[in-house]
């Protein structure tokens, strides 16, 4: 390549360029991103029914905990949901702690919202390979007026839950 003086400073330029980009495509590096999709051998997962170790008292939350993540897992459609005998993976959940505390105080000592925050610890395996991919906490809350007794109580609890799916959910088929 031949520059005049003028076009020297272009030259120079073209020249670094063309040099990285060859550098780059014969050096054998590779990128990857974090984030994607879980491992190709995973395509099916089975979900126990959640496990409540927290001493809550509230007999609906394993059920509607197993059928929130479920559907979480279902509608994203990266891992199919199945049976024990011809899942690939499995995630296990625990709900290890449910706090329900006061949140905003109004006119003196009344209680006008609460928050309710639900713990679990999630593990997911590889059942082919026999191995644990990962084990983690996760803490999610959902907040509700004071004095609307149980029914709104539940309804902090499903935005917590929720919450939790799809943070786990996340975790699962993106954490890679």
């Amino acid at each position: 390549m031949h520059c005049s003086t003028n076009d020297q400073y272009r030259c120079s330029a073209l020249l670094v360029i063309s040099i990285s980009f060859l550098s780059m495509m014969f050096s054998g590096c590779t990128y990857s991103f974090k984030g994607g999709s879980a491992p190709a051998n995973l395509k099916t997962i089975v979900i126990p029914v959640v496990d409540d170790q927290s001493g809550f008292g509230d007999p609906t939350l394993r059920d509607s905990f197993t059928q929130k993540i479920i559907k979480a897992f279902t509608d994203d459609n990266s891992l199919q949901v199945t049976d024990r005998n011809s899942a690939d993976s499995m995630l296990e959940i625990v709900i290890t702690d449910v706090k329900d505390v006061p949140l905003v105080l109004q006119g003196g000592e009344n209680v006008s919202t609460r928050r309710i925050t639900v713990t679990v610890r999630a593990t997911f395996q590889d059942l082919k390979q026999r191995k644990k991919l990962w084990e983690k906490s996760f803490s999610q809350y959902g907040d509700y007026p004071s004095g609307g007794g149980l029914t709104q109580r539940a309804v902090g609890v499903t935005d917590a839950v929720s919450k939790l799916a799809e943070d786990i959910l996340n975790d699962t088929v993106a954490g890679w």
